[in-house]
């Protein structure tokens, strides 16, 4: 497989990583040329059926198929992608997604794809029927030349010229279907309305009416693409995966569970349909960057010896819009390329302490050739609002009965309940890190020493354990292919995100709990103004919005200035200057130092994207008051 694997140890994989397997050469021979062999039994079977006038055609043909079946013995799968919002989540891009996965290196007859649209969105259904018609063309193509990654979005970006003249035939020609596809749909998103001319080529339009709204509509379920009809075929004559659109029922006034609830719609929607045994989930942006990456998680599935104690397969998140020094801190590398843990989102974490809890074991994979990618957030506050989301929602969990101290208690070890903790807590560590923001610069305002000075032994700890970890991270970094700048941007994006995003998670999650609000879903967008795609491939930072997440920020940053300039102007006049103030100075120095890029928006930038007037004045006036505090 070639990748890195979590949540079992390694002596314990004899399918999963190649070195455990012994006589591994004579094994790749005896599976290389019983293929071959398998392939050339299919081969004579399938050039010499007899004609239908000769005696023995249809024996032949039982033949066939019974090599066939012996030859196949892969499970079905059921394939989710869900997407909420045809204005944040693009229709083009989500069939792209779409396509990517009903290309896979897999039997079509054992391939489902469903798009559970939790936007209730024509727009949405009407791009998917043209990828239904799309998909006889791109599929045929994907195969014939080996096409990765399959998604068309993605290929035809990557690939602009081809040297070989007779697949560039062939390429144009798809591509001119592909911009023609997409063309069609932004035209119709753009008039606002889908026309009749439209509307009449499928019976599914007949769903929306003026009576129907994202948040109050029927259930909708159509299927484009039945795999049982004999007509269900590409270009090539071959047979297509099945592919369904579902929109589940929403009423006012009813909790519908966000995601959770598309996916257990989903779940009784395919059971009727397919009831594959393997479910795939991929989010709308999140298109398949390997043809053969089913395959490669069931052997997970299907290993004899510990195939039953595999409850599921974890692919990383990555993108494929990182920058060099990824200045929003979105990939993580140091957590997944060393194998970790992937624990950000919600599901994932509770999933995997139930499953854990009742003896089994997720795998955490990370193979060489990435299995998904998809779109990071290129703006600061959307990075900032996605970071609360997930936030809020692990904070829920400690709240709930799956708290891992509880729930885990005498099911899983101490370490590993801790371990969950790690990221369930991060709402509340957000208390702590304001504190060492606020109180230190404004102590030293005030003369008051919070720190040893540096000549004391006392001082020794404090320098060991701030040198020690930021070692251990630089180290980590470097080792997984990041640079200094990048591992520089990922502790400034920490330091924004516990105390924005992590504060307003732990605010709202107390409030919910109090009942004094409601859960809201806050989708982040996929696509920006191309100024502000040009700045974040320059690596500078977005601001541009009035959010009150940016007052919070400049506010600290200049709080902080403050209580540096006041320091070292007190070391050069010796000014009221008291013992162990140095370590504050050093403290406010390496928040003014990561706070550089706050300091350019709010004062010497000029463009969309700095920090506007009114979040400049608010913050100039909090912090000035900050310094105002009398400390007891």
């Amino acid at each position: 497989m070639g990748g890195h694997v979590g949540g079992e140890e390694a002596e314990a994989q004899p399918l999963f990583e190649t070195e455990v397997s012994k006589g591994k050469l004579a094994y790749r021979v005896y599976a290389v040329t019983v293929l071959i062999g398998i392939c050339s039994i299919w081969l004579y079977r399938s050039i010499n059926i007899p004609r239908a006038e000769e005696h023995g055609r249809w024996a032949w043909i039982g033949m066939f198929m019974a090599e066939l079946w012996y030859g196949d013995k892969l499970p079905a799968v059921d394939v989710f992608v869900c997407t909420a919002d045809p204005t944040m989540e693009p229709p083009t891009m989500v069939i792209s997604t779409v396509l990517s996965v009903m290309s896979y290196n897999y039997p079509p007859d054992k391939l489902s794809v469903y798009l559970s649209d939790d936007g209730g969105s024509e727009f949405t259904f009407y791009a998917l029927l043209e990828a239904s018609r799309f998909s006889k063309h791109w599929i045929p193509f994907c195969k014939k030349f080996s096409v990765e990654p399959r998604s068309p979005a993605a290929y035809f970006a990557r690939n602009s010229k081809l040297e070989d003249p007779k697949v560039a035939k062939e390429w144009l020609a798809v591509k001119k279907l592909y911009e023609e596809m997409k063309c069609r749909i932004e035209s119709a998103i753009e008039k606002g309305s889908i026309s009749k001319d439209i509307r009449d080529q499928h019976k599914g339009f007949s769903e929306w009416n003026s009576e129907v709204t994202k948040q109050d509509h029927q259930s909708i379920v159509q299927i484009l693409i039945d795999r049982r009809n004999p007509d269900a075929v590409d270009d090539d004559g071959h047979q297509l995966p099945t592919l369904v659109y579902v929109a589940r029922e929403k009423r006012p006034h009813f909790p519908h569970n966000f995601k959770a609830g598309s996916m257990n719609s989903l779940i009784r929607v395919s059971s009727e349909i397919s009831n594959a045994p393997i479910i795939l989930n991929v989010d709308c942006d999140m298109y398949s960057n390997n043809s053969d990456a089913i395959k490669e998680a069931l052997c997970f599935f299907m290993d004899k010896e510990r195939g039953h104690m595999i409850s599921y397969v974890q692919y990383p998140q990555s993108y494929d819009n990182i920058t060099k020094n990824d200045i929003y801190a979105n990939v993580a590398s140091a957590v997944h390329k060393m194998g970790l843990v992937y624990g950000c989102l919600v599901e994932d974490i509770i999933t995997g302490l139930t499953i854990q809890c009742r003896g089994w074991k997720p795998v955490y994979y990370n193979p060489e050739r990435t299995a998904f990618l998809g779109v990071a957030p290129n703006t600061l506050d959307i990075s900032l609002v996605q970071h609360k989301r997930w936030c809020e929602g692990m904070f829920h969990i400690f709240l709930s009965k799956y708290c891992p101290f509880t729930y885990g208690y005498d099911k899983i070890k101490l370490g590993a309940q801790m371990g969950y903790c790690l990221y369930l807590l991060w709402a509340p560590n957000s208390i702590a890190l304001l504190y060492y923001l606020i109180i230190p610069s404004i102590c030293l305002l005030h003369g008051i020493p919070l720190f040893p000075e540096v000549s004391s032994l006392w001082f020794l700890p404090f320098a060991y354990v701030y040198a020690a970890r930021n070692a251990c991270s630089i180290a980590e970094a470097l080792a997984c292919g990041d640079t200094l700048k990048a591992w520089w941007n990922s502790q400034r994006m920490w330091y924004f995100r516990r105390t924005t995003s992590y504060l307003f998670a732990l605010i709202d999650t107390i409030t919910r709990q109090l009942g004094l609000s409601q859960s809201v879903f806050s989708i982040t967008a996929k696509v920006v103004d191309d100024d502000v795609l040009e700045r974040y491939e320059e690596g500078t930072m977005e601001f541009g919005t009035s959010s009150v997440m940016f007052t919070i920020i400049a506010t600290l940053a200049l709080l902080n200035f403050f209580g540096f300039t006041v320091g070292i102007l007190k070391i050069i006049w010796r000014y009221g200057f008291a013992e162990g103030l140095t370590v504050q100075i050093g403290l406010c120095l390496v928040v003014v130092v990561i706070n550089l890029p706050v300091y350019q928006a709010l004062f010497l930038r000029d463009d969309n994207g700095r920090i506007p007037s009114s979040v400049m004045f608010k913050s100039l006036v909090l912090a000035s008051l900050a310094c105002l505090i009398p400390v007891y």
